[in-house]
């Protein structure tokens, strides 16, 4: 089932303008309307998620390619905090992680164990990570993108 456009193009305006900002390049063809870019972006061949700034950050969009490598559907994962996309003794890595991006706006060439749905263990490779701000700039999420993931043995 596909998520609702209405409900992804906020998130979409947010990734593309933060990634903009952070990394000093496109996320998507700068031409492209917000409605545009998020039919590119959905069936993009590279992973995309965002989670929300809350406590407990909580995923808001996936693309069919992220939500294919996690084993979820749109409406499984949009609302699953992001936490439990890695296992208990790897959440403490995330962590970091994500605190750092928080601090920096952004970090590239991270590589971390994740797992789907299902129980399968994989790795993320070369995750660029970055700070979402809203339109008055203010910090309000998280975004990851990565192409490259394998099963871990």
């Amino acid at each position: 089932m596909p998520q609702d456009i209405a409900q992804q193009l906020p998130w979409i305006a947010r990734m593309r303008r933060s990634h903009q900002h952070l990394l000093g390049r496109p996320l998507v063809d700068p031409a492209l309307s917000d409605a545009e870019a998020a039919a590119v972006l959905q069936q993009a061949p590279f992973c995309l998620l965002a989670h929300d700034g809350t406590a407990d950050p909580c995923f808001v969009y996936a693309n069919q390619t992220a939500l294919d490598c996690f084993e979820y559907t749109a409406a499984e994962l949009i609302g699953l905090p992001s936490r439990l996309s890695a296992e208990a003794p790897n959440r403490e890595e995330r962590a970091a992680l994500l605190a750092s991006v928080a601090q920096q706006g952004y970090a590239s060439g991270y590589r971390g164990l994740r797992i789907a749905r299902s129980g399968r263990r994989f790795w993320i490779k070369d995750v660029t990570v970055w700070n979402l701000l809203d339109e008055q700039g203010q910090p309000c999420g998280q975004a990851a993108v990565y192409a490259t993931w394998e099963d871990a043995v």
